[in-house]
């Protein structure tokens, strides 16, 4: 969701499209050289937690309208849409309601200062991967730190249980692309059906005591341009023709590129970002229209 957008994305929306007003809703390190092993970190929790959390997570009222031309999807869009093979979802403020990262840093002691370096990044103002080094720097996290967040069940947006199952249903692989930590992540996805290995982020590396020793840096997803690439190797490996991208951020845009992601869907429902949602194909705020559409 984060990064440098150099580009500008094509849009297939059809320029004869009227404009139309929306109701927007308001949601508002010093590694050492020492040998670094990867711990396993996120499993499976009690599905009847989980859905009380799900269940309990409400929109918000919307309290302003703001005028987009691409509420509303053109033939195009459609088409792309419902023939699509496989639907790549960005997490955080997505499918998910909450920043990850930023939680996490909270819950460690960190909040305001990685808050503020977040909002930087999913705005497009630096790059990924230094913001990415910068918070985890300002977290500093312990492995026991980590497992103890993890104990928190993820807060799910409203609705993307359901959309994810009508894809399902109807035979279009789904994939999590995110620039969060496969740690977090994992049990979305469990929750979801969603293969792990269907899972595109991050990993945070912790050193034989549990010390905090930094990130995979061979994730394509550590660093600017890391969902694109993702979005590549997804659609040369599994062959797919058609491939959509779902998300909120600057680099869920960046995925919409020649090889790349076919159609960028911005999905404002928790965050808008304007320069965003304004050069995506489709701007949504309620997964219902998505699910809606597949019928």
């Amino acid at each position: 969701m984060e990064g440098l957008m150099s580009f500008q994305a094509n849009s297939v929306r059809s320029v004869s499209r009227q404009q139309s007003s929306v109701l927007v809703p308001t949601f508002s390190s010093k590694i050492t050289s020492t040998r670094v092993s990867v711990q396993p970190i996120g499993m499976v929790r009690n599905s009847r937690l989980f859905n009380s959390f799900v269940a309990s997570v409400q929109p918000v009222e919307a309290s302003a309208v703001t005028p987009f031309d691409n509420t509303l999807p053109s033939k195009e869009v459609l088409d792309v849409w419902q023939n699509s093979n496989a639907v790549c979802f960005d997490v955080d403020s997505t499918v998910c309601i909450d920043e990850g990262i930023d939680e996490f840093a909270e819950f460690c002691g960190a909040g305001k200062a990685v808050a503020e370096w977040t909002a930087r990044a999913m705005n497009g103002s630096v790059p990924f991967e230094d913001a990415l080094a910068a918070r985890l720097s300002l977290i500093n996290p312990s492995l026991s730190q980590l497992q103890d967040f993890l104990k928190r069940p993820p807060r799910l947006s409203p609705g993307i249980d359901l959309l994810v199952k009508k894809l399902k249903d109807k035979k279009k692989d789904v994939y999590l692309v995110s620039g969060g930590f496969r740690q977090m992540i994992n049990p979305v996805a469990s929750i979801l059906g969603i293969p792990l290995e269907n899972i595109f982020a991050n990993q945070m590396l912790f050193g034989s005591n549990g010390e905090f020793a930094g990130f995979d840096k061979n994730e394509p997803t550590s660093r600017s341009g890391g969902k694109p690439t993702a979005v590549q190797q997804i659609k040369k490996a599994r062959g797919y023709k058609s491939v959509v991208m779902i998300g909120d951020g600057a680099t869920d845009l960046e995925a919409r590129m020649p090889g790349g992601a076919d159609l960028f869907i911005c999905y404002g429902g928790v965050q808008l970002r304007e320069p965003v949602a304004a050069k995506a194909d489709w701007l949504v705020f309620n997964f219902k229209d998505l699910i809606n559409s597949l019928e």
